[in-house]
């Protein structure tokens, strides 16, 4: 018993689902609902290239930022090269004042104004390095930004062309579901499938048709109607054909005809009472 009603509810989900899935495709199949479907996907697929647009934005500012940075490390480079180089000199014009002066060069080594330019030329050659460093990584940065820039691009362009096809397609498919569903009316119709009915009319009416006259013409058999009309149809071509021989047989045509014209002239009348002979 719960078997059979575990089938019972089986079948009965079998049938809505059936039921549920025609209906839907019905549903999906209609021309406006296919093309506001397709609105919804263009609208989807627009939204996603406006974030993609903005993410690439916040990438292109990203890289604008770091080829900033790097603009201004490298004026500070130059400065650093600048100031590099003018601690070279003076260290370098203090040593020569000082050797023409017999200072031995430990004591060179060892004077104040040698060691703030030797301490100045350090610390700028180590910062020229750090900041060498930094705008290679910069730069390194940028080159990576432009290309994940420019493959983002290309895939906004794809996605954009996309759209452009989806909003194309969205016609075509519109009219084709209108077109078959045109196509497939007449069809039916010429086949005898269309919904109105007419053809199964049209059959009733010449059975209808054909029974009436059945009717009548047996009604009519019963009656005698037919026997009366053969007879008429006999005595029809009876006198027919004997107003024929009479004709014949004035002109000349029928057989006899010289013999009975002959008898005719030889023959007379009879006499009357009263007349001459």
């Amino acid at each position: 018993m719960f078997r059979a009603i575990g089938r019972w509810f089986r079948a009965a989900g079998f049938f809505l689902s059936g039921n549920i899935d025609a209906s839907r495709r019905s549903l999906d199949t209609n021309a406006h609902v296919m093309a506001a479907r397709y609105d919804d996907v263009v609208r989807d697929k627009t939204k996603r290239f406006h974030q993609y647009k903005q993410a690439v934005a916040a990438l292109i500012a990203q890289q604008e930022s770091k080829i900033q940075t790097a603009k201004t490390l490298t004026q500070e480079l130059r400065k650093l090269e600048t100031l590099k180089a003018g601690a070279l000199a003076k260290a370098k014009k203090m040593v020569e004042e000082l050797k023409g002066q017999g200072v031995p060069q430990d004591q060179i080594r060892n004077n104040d104004d040698y060691m703030k330019c030797l301490s100045a030329y350090n610390d700028f050659t180590s910062t020229l390095t750090e900041k060498n460093m930094r705008v290679e990584e910069l730069e390194e940065d940028i080159a990576e930004y432009g290309e994940r820039i420019e493959e983002h691009k290309r895939q906004m362009h794809e996605l954009k062309r996309e759209i452009e096809d989806i909003k194309e397609e969205s016609k075509d498919a519109v009219a084709d579901v209108i077109s078959a569903k045109e196509e497939k009316e007449i069809a039916d119709a010429l086949t005898g499938l269309s919904q109105d009915g007419s053809n199964a009319d049209l059959q009733e009416l010449r059975k209808l048709r054909n029974e009436v006259k059945a009717e009548a013409r047996i009604s009519k058999e019963l009656a005698g109607g037919d026997s009366k009309a053969l007879e008429a149809e006999f005595l029809a071509y009876a006198r027919q054909a004997e107003h024929s021989d009479e004709f014949d047989a004035l002109i000349g045509l029928a057989e006899g005809a010289e013999q009975s014209i002959h008898t005719a002239d030889t023959v007379k009348a009879p006499k009357l009472p009263g007349l001459p002979e």
